[in-house]
């Protein structure tokens, strides 16, 4: 590990990218603890002012796939946002999902309790507050429910126990590393389909590379709400087309559709979350955050094939959502991984 540090490690001008062979050795050595918490924190560092090459992001993938439970699931689409979670936005990617399994479409979900740099609120927050300890659901539980309603949500740091191992390291760094790329391209189900989100546009040359070297048909990497995989409400959304071996810039502009909305200053507590998130599956939301849904639902359906254009996509999200579809699923779907009486008070208060 020590020579792999003194390459990567000269500072901005003298550091080198390593080579795929000490890449998968580096992540390696890191995934599974051989290296020492200080080298691991070391290699962290230097890697963030040296800029990770794509081979060394593919490396942390493979190997994070490696030692992770990936189990082949119907084709369906991988969300992956940050695990470090929101502070001030809707996350809509969590109704989205029931909205796409309803329409056909199975949804992958996955996280863990949040992470530095954001230490927002996360999916395993919304869990808790419906009853549900995503890290508690028995892997073989989490399958079976997800046979039965299109959605699968999974605990990273369970299903991929290298990454729980090193959240004190990156507890202590306090600051984004290779491992918030690399723990969201973990393909958990093997699906086709990806929407992957970004904070900096600075990246989408160089994940849009990485994408076009793991297996996925195709890919849309959003630079969305907090580095998150959702598109805009307000305003146009720059995202990167990935398939067919090529990638392209596109900018998806809700105006266009007829659904831009200002969006209302909230505050965004995990209940404000699951709130806004039910009212948006029961058809009692405001329109900001009925439309967001309604729009990165018919674009994840167009780019999984499931719609032959995102107008068609939002035709069809709007009646799945007005029917009431998407709510069946997600009532479904949260009292199947909900059992017993939850031991989080907002969580009673929530099913009270």
């Amino acid at each position: 590990m020590i020579k792999l540090l003194k390459e990567i490690a000269r500072g901005k001008r003298g550091a080198r990218d390593l080579s795929c062979e000490e890449s998968l050795e580096a992540a390696e050595a890191i995934l599974t603890l051989r290296a020492t918490p200080a080298q691991i924190g070391a290699f962290l560092i230097a890697e963030r002012v040296k800029m990770e090459s794509v081979e060394e992001l593919e490396a942390f993938v493979a190997v994070c796939r490696k030692y992770a439970d990936r189990v082949p699931v119907r084709d369906g689409i991988d969300c992956a946002g940050p695990y470090d979670g929101r502070k001030s936005s809707f996350m809509a990617t969590f109704a989205t999902a029931f909205l796409l399994a309803s329409a056909g479409l199975p949804a992958t979900l996955h996280g863990t309790a949040s992470l530095p740099p954001k230490w927002g609120v996360t999916l395993h927050d919304l869990l808790r507050r419906i009853g549900i300890d995503g890290d508690a659901v028995p892997r073989e539980k989490a399958l079976r429910v997800a046979e039965e309603t299109g959605v699968l949500y999974v605990p990273a740091e369970r299903w991929c126990p290298p990454l729980g191992r090193l959240r004190p390291i990156r507890e202590e760094l306090g600051m984004r590393t290779v491992l918030n790329t690399a723990e969201k391209l973990v393909g958990y189900t093997h699906s086709p389909y990806l929407v992957y989100g970004v904070y900096h546009n600075t990246v989408f040359d160089r994940m849009a590379r990485l994408l076009l070297r793991l297996d996925y048909e195709k890919a849309l990497i959003v630079q969305g709400p907090e580095g998150s995989e959702d598109l805009f409400i307000d305003r146009p959304t720059r995202t990167y087309r990935v398939e067919n071996g090529e990638f392209r810039l596109e900018a998806i502009d809700p105006e266009t559709l007829g659904l831009d909305t200002p969006v209302p200053e909230a505050d965004w507590t995990a209940d404000e979350q699951l709130r806004a998130t039910e009212a948006v599956l029961q058809g009692d939301a405001h329109p900001a955050f009925y439309n967001q849904v309604l729009l990165n639902g018919a674009v994840r359906l167009h780019l999984a094939d499931r719609a032959k254009s995102v107008e068609e996509g939002v035709y069809a999200c709007k009646a799945l959502l007005d029917g009431g579809d998407a709510w069946a699923v997600y009532a479904k779907w949260r009292d199947a991984l909900r059992g017993g009486e939850p031991a989080d008070p907002a969580a009673r208060a929530a099913r009270a």
